[in-house]
């Protein structure tokens, strides 16, 4: 008699309904980033004033005793909550967690109007790695939110001195989806566009001019088919990303045991892990993500981005190579 599979729901599908999307039915998330006097603040002013800002619930975090960012955005949207004084990133992940909470209570009961998603925009100093680890072990957040862009903006203007300085705008621009580039008319982008793009090849790039940007950059989807699977690169800080690619079908229960294990023992050093897999018993491909020792629930969705039908996983590491996840799933693969 065969086992259950995992994860086994009345809706079929191993890991329970199949979504059209990933993000389903939940609230989606854009986090944007960027280092102190980016400009984030001013392009997400401009886009709280188009049509597509319309129903956007903000939390600003910022670093300092007045919240000035706060007081800006406040002419943009009845929506936005500041979070208390600090780094989200490392003190103020509860506050981030209560003021989500927040959000979704008060809109039930009619306190605030309804909004169809959220833009964090968080301090300067701020590592966004921290914000998506709070999606995943949160699972009441993760059940109402789901974080479909990191944006992080860098100016033209100091950008490639300040990541030649700064440790915090390097891991916000290996962990982004889109880079925007602002202050193109103040000095030239190519420099620091070479910088961000050996940082992280895997993102998209957009210019923002006095602070205007196609509003749908900041709301579509991560286009992982275009951007999520590009060639290997090594970064400053000694991180590294890679490409795990496996072209036949994998079991469920490999990867799921060789990624505990791999947390388990370096998960300090996995940054981000994301990607599709072909997985054993599953008609579409199945969305992982994991960010350090943290996994998030895994999501079935109905159809694959493209015409490839074989797994594929970029990790961000620091460490970590291709071979060494190679060699512990082939060693997991031949105990299970």
């Amino acid at each position: 008699m065969n086992a259950p599979a995992p994860f086994r729901s009345q809706s079929a599908g191993l890991f329970g309904r199949r979504q059209k999307r990933e993000r389903g039915a939940r609230i989606p998330v854009t986090v944007i980033t960027g280092f102190l006097g980016a400009g984030k603040t001013t392009l997400l002013r401009h886009f709280l004033a188009t049509p597509e800002g319309s129903g956007t619930a903000v939390v600003v975090n910022e670093f300092g005793v007045a919240g000035i960012d706060d007081t800006l955005l406040r002419a943009s949207s009845d929506e936005t909550v500041l979070l208390g004084n600090g780094c989200v990133c490392c003190v103020t992940r509860t506050d981030l967690q209560l003021a989500l909470r927040r959000l979704v209570a008060d809109r039930t009961r009619g306190a605030i109007p309804d909004f169809r998603r959220v833009v964090i925009e968080t301090s300067g100093l701020a590592d966004p790695g921290p914000i998506l680890q709070t999606f995943a072990t949160d699972r009441a957040l993760g059940g109402e939110f789901h974080v479909e862009r990191v944006v992080t903006v860098a100016d033209a203007a100091t950008g490639a001195a300040t990541l030649e300085r700064f440790a915090e705008p390097r891991r916000q621009a290996m962990l982004a989806d889109l880079i925007v580039v602002t202050k193109t008319d103040l000095a030239d982008p190519a420099p620091l566009e070479a910088k961000l793009r050996h940082l992280n090849p895997r993102a998209d790039f957009a210019a923002a001019h006095d602070g205007l940007l196609e509003p749908k950059l900041l709301t579509e989807p991560a286009a992982h088919d275009r951007n999520l699977f590009s060639a290997d690169a090594a970064h400053s800080d000694g991180v590294e990303s890679f490409v795990w690619s496996h072209e036949q079908p994998i079991a469920w229960p490999v990867f799921q045991r060789a990624m505990e294990t791999l947390t388990s023992l370096r998960g300090a050093d996995l940054l981000r892990a994301k990607g599709f897999l072909n997985v054993e018993g599953c008609q579409g491909p199945v969305l992982v993500q994991y960010v350090q020792h943290l996994a998030h629930p895994p999501v079935e969705l109905d159809a694959w981005p493209d015409a490839s039908r074989f797994s594929r996983v970029i990790f961000i590491t620091r460490g970590i190579s291709r071979q060494q996840f190679n060699d512990l799933v082939a060693a997991i693969a031949a105990l299970t």
